[in-house]
């Protein structure tokens, strides 16, 4: 997997039970995703068209950092699965623990909203990959 982001959970993203609020959690995932699959696609129109099962699986505290990690799954003719985690970072240790994970679909779109191919070379560079 391939890091993508670096992000630091402060006072403003916690929520009542003193957590990392989740749905910063999933805009912090989201926008990290969007912006590597419009980068792959070397093409700004990729939207978020599903967001799969979402494992929030430890909490994350004021000061924690996270590191957020992805992975190309698939490529479509229109669309690109990949696969997020987002890992706590121990800045003594330099340990990592997971604690959210995710898969996200996105689809090229054109001016009007609809889905249009992803360049032919960009879907033969990941033709190795199953597709979705």
């Amino acid at each position: 997997m391939e890091k993508l982001a670096l992000k630091l959970c402060m006072g403003k993203d916690i929520g009542v039970h003193g957590n990392l609020f989740g749905g910063i959690m999933l805009s912090w995932l989201d926008e990290t995703a969007a912006t590597w699959a419009c980068s792959l696609c070397r093409n700004p129109n990729m939207v978020t068209v599903k967001i799969d099962e979402t494992n929030f699986e430890k909490p994350v505290k004021i000061g924690n950092q996270v590191n957020i990690y992805g992975e190309v799954k698939s490529v479509g003719n229109s669309s690109m699965t990949i696969y997020v985690e987002a890992r706590s970072y121990n800045f003594y240790t330099g340990q990592e623990q997971i604690v959210c994970s995710t898969i996200f679909i996105f689809v090229r779109i054109d001016e009007h909203g609809n889905a249009i191919p992803i360049d032919s070379d960009v879907r033969e560079q990941y033709a190795h990959l199953s597709k979705d």
